[in-house]
């Protein structure tokens, strides 16, 4: 029988990827635009708002984790390089969910075209950046209900 802590655990890694995903689609819609003249139209904005929501979800996952092993005792991180990794973790996550945040918001209130598709590409690569060096590389890749 699956615990909270595995559901969770299990949900936070598969997100992973769905942001991995969802970043690599947003950047492959704007990075093109930055020199193309063409609108900044809905099929652009659709991947970053995706790329966005996937890292809040994963924020809230995080969060709900983190609070869960520490209510249980459970160790976070277990196996980690160096101590601190459990708070570079939470941190990076935080900032790469501002970061996308700030991707989505400047590319809908910017004033023209070129400045959405600058705004979008600038902070979804930075997102992307911190969020590479945020992943636990150590751990299995994929898990599904296990430790």
């Amino acid at each position: 029988m699956a615990t909270l802590y595995l559901v969770l655990l299990t949900l936070h890694n598969l997100n992973r990827w769905v942001i991995l995903l969802t970043g690599l689609w947003a950047l492959a819609q704007t990075i093109p635009g930055l020199s193309s003249g063409r609108p900044f139209t809905p099929a652009d904005r659709r991947p970053v708002v995706a790329f966005m929501g996937s890292l809040h979800l994963q924020l809230v996952l995080g969060l709900m984790l983190f609070a869960f092993m520490g209510m249980q005792n459970i160790p976070v991180f277990a196996g980690a390089p160096r101590p601190s990794f459990q708070w570079e973790h939470l941190g990076l996550g935080v900032l790469a969910a501002v970061f996308a945040t700030l991707g989505s918001v400047q590319s809908r209130k910017a004033a023209t075209d070129p400045l959405k598709f600058r705004a979008a590409a600038l902070w979804t690569g930075l997102s992307m950046i911190v969020i590479l060096a945020g992943i636990p590389w150590w751990r299995p890749l994929l898990r599904f209900f296990n430790q």
